[in-house]
């Protein structure tokens, strides 16, 4: 008889486990490790020294109101989005959004910009946090006094100013003066034991205390000691290096890039630390706060006082939407990152659900414990609430300083605050980060055997370009970055992002995904919740908040000294980093020769790991899990075993039909 050649595809064994199969990245070694990476990502410094004060500043707990329904609208529908698309597709965002729409792929790679320009300051903010620790290993906090060398003329504590206003006089170089020296400073002269009068211009008086600008001995620690700030710091003059924060920040990448040697294998365990340990330290600071002389009235302050007027104004709604718009993180890759990680058919929606919620009640929690050390503060110095609250850094390395200096046994309670600080920060650094590794990883493979060379050069890189941001003038190019880096870009993300799965690629199409190929119960009520966001209230949401953050925009500033315009201009340039990628890589795809639908239409790439690795479909068009049987004819034919032919020689066999056009 002639030669029979039969060719059969070899499709996976029924216990095979698909979560698996055809994905040479990995996956976490736990749900547990996932859960904690995203809570630790999306809980961070905002958390702390944000919400508090917005729900302040904006009516108390009728800001929960517009908090709450921001996030049902826009954050977690944007929450899910991500970790869907990451679970769905292992793939960090520059191949994902390429594999979704090619001329969306700057999109993916924007992100990624995102990402790098914050991950180099925020590690400056953990070089800070790793100062403050170490200065808290004394017995007398260097912060609670004006004794010290460095300290400024105009240095004061609220404990030494009461003790000079109790005698009628005025607190000036750890001294009490009588009004008319203490208005002689100012060139003014004493009108009466109370105020000052412009001896050219007798009808200008001035009260006393407000001829001169004195500043507490924590802020004069923070600016004068950490940051090592002088009169002559300017941006033509930015000075020399601060080489007590250069050596934290080193350290802070160390730190980075040793949890990070391993990818998610190693920064899995280190999250079952720094993701708990804040919480411990909330609930101590929490339970020691309550019971402070004056935290009712601080507590009073924050969320017992609610002004529904305040519903009124946009402003408000403003404020709650890009709160909790930043504080999940979305739109940054990270989430992408994490998710592309999970097995194929975890529950992302039910972490989705948990972990935002879990953010925002952390973000209230935290401010019950600020606000009551606030209100201790108020009592202790003398003085009201609003004029101690801020917001920002602030919040923690200035007022939250100062209030420790009043409690007993004061470095303790420092180092827990700053070490709380520098857990919360650093899984966040660890996501960014991690987002950056797996894109290089995923566009070079070969790289996966490199990982530890990869992640050092990629520390040491990153931490080249965060020295600006630690000479005595680092302060105004970390402003400089942290107004314009993540603000209006990331929102722009985020409003293509949605558009591309929702009308692009097509809603239901995408929610078949999850159901049937994820295999995730979505309950009916929740799919038409699903359903009305994304396609509706989420973009029209980034659409408003978009247009908000223009019109209010508010250029870069530190105090009441305001950028000028040519730095302005530079931190225009640092928005538009991210942005331009999507038209210039948009370009690019279009000049490598693609044309048509297919610059717009899903690839065959956008689909699970273990398909495009040939189990159900390859993105070359080649099954790559292919036997081929060749039998010699019968009467030759002396054993039943099969020659196995490589797949790569039947180039002629048709690919499997996957689903996708």
């Amino acid at each position: 008889m002639g030669k029979e050649t039969k060719v059969m595809q070899v499709t996976p064994a029924d216990d095979t486990n698909p979560d698996e199969v055809g994905n040479a990245r990995g996956t976490w070694d736990s749900q547990c490790e996932f859960f904690l990476s995203c809570l630790g990502y999306a809980v961070g410094f905002g958390n702390v020294w944000r919400f508090p004060y917005l729900a302040y500043k904006n009516g108390g707990a009728i800001f929960l109101l517009p908090y709450t329904i921001m996030l049902l609208v826009a954050g977690l529908p944007l929450f899910f989005l991500e970790l869907s698309l990451g679970q769905f597709t292992s793939l960090g965002p520059n191949k994902l959004f390429l594999s979704l729409s090619p001329i969306f792929m700057g999109l993916g790679w924007g992100m990624l910009v995102i990402s790098m320009l914050v991950a180099i300051y925020y590690n400056v903010i953990l070089a800070w946090s790793l100062y403050y620790t170490f200065a808290s290993f004394t017995s007398v906090l260097p912060w609670g006094h004006c004794n010290n060398t460095f300290n400024s003329d105009n240095c004061f504590t609220a404990t030494d100013a009461n003790i000079c206003r109790n005698q009628s006089m005025f607190y000036y170089k750890q001294d009490c003066v009588d009004v008319a020296a203490y208005c002689r400073l100012s060139k003014l002269s004493a009108y009466n034991l109370t105020h000052c009068v412009d001896p050219t211009n007798s009808s200008n008086r001035i009260l006393a205390e407000s001829s001169r600008k004195l500043i507490s001995a924590s802020e004069d620690y923070f600016k004068n000691r950490m940051l090592g700030r002088t009169d002559d710091i300017t941006w033509d003059n930015m000075g020399g290096l601060n080489w007590e924060l250069v050596g934290c920040l080193a350290l802070a990448w160390i730190i980075v890039g040793l949890c990070l040697i391993k990818g998610i294998k190693s920064s899995g365990k280190v999250v079952y630390f720094t993701a708990l340990f804040p919480y411990v330290v909330l609930v101590i600071l929490f339970f020691r706060g309550i019971t402070l002389e004056g935290a009712y009235t601080g507590i009073e302050f924050y969320i017992l006082t609610p002004n529904v007027t305040k519903l009124n104004e946009i402003e408000v709604w403003a404020d709650a939407a890009t709160q909790i718009f930043y504080s999940l993180g979305s739109s940054f890759g990270g989430l992408i990152t994490l998710a592309s990680y999970n097995k194929f058919r975890n529950n992302c929606m039910r972490d989705a659900i948990v972990i935002a919620f879990s953010n925002c009640a952390t973000s209230v929690f935290a401010g019950f414990v600020i606000f009551s050390f606030l209100g201790f503060m108020a009592v202790s110095q003398g003085t009201t609430v609003p004029e101690l609250v801020t917001s920002g850094s602030g919040l923690a390395f200035v007022v939250y300083a100062e209030a420790v200096t009043n409690m007993p046994v004061p470095p303790l309670w420092a180092f827990l605050f700053f070490f709380m600080l520098i857990t919360l920060g650093l899984d966040s650094q660890f996501t960014m980060v991690e987002t950056l590794s797996t894109a290089v990883f995923d566009q070079w493979p070969v790289l996966r055997s490199r990982k530890v060379l990869v992640v050092s050069l990629m520390s040491l890189v990153l931490f080249l370009c965060g020295l600006t941001m630690v000479l005595q003038g680092g302060l105004y190019m970390f402003e400089l970055f942290n107004f314009y880096s993540a603000g209006i870009s990331v929102i722009v993300m985020a409003l293509i992002e949605v558009s591309l799965i929702s009308y692009v690629y097509g809603f239901p199409r995408y929610m078949k995904h999850i159901t049937d190929d994820m295999g995730i119960t979505v309950p009916k009520p929740l799919y038409g919740y699903w359903a009305i966001t994304l396609v509706c209230l989420t973009p029209i949401s980034l659409v408003v908040i978009l247009v908000i953050s223009v019109m209010e925009f508010v250029p870069a500033y530190i105090g009441d000294y305001v950028f000028p315009p040519n730095i302005q201009t530079l931190g225009w340039f640092i928005t538009a980093a991210s942005i331009v990628c999507i038209p210039v890589l948009g370009a690019y795809v279009v000049w490598t020769g693609q044309y048509g639908k297919e610059l717009v239409l899903a690839t065959k790439d956008f689909c699970s790991a273990r398909e495009r690795a040939g189990l159900g479909a390859s993105s070359s068009g080649v099954p790559n899990s292919t036997f081929r049987y060749t039998y010699d004819n019968d009467g030759f034919q002396t054993t039943t075993e099969a020659k196995v032919i490589p797949s790569s020689n039947f180039h002629e066999l048709p690919p499997p039909y996957n689903g996708h056009m």
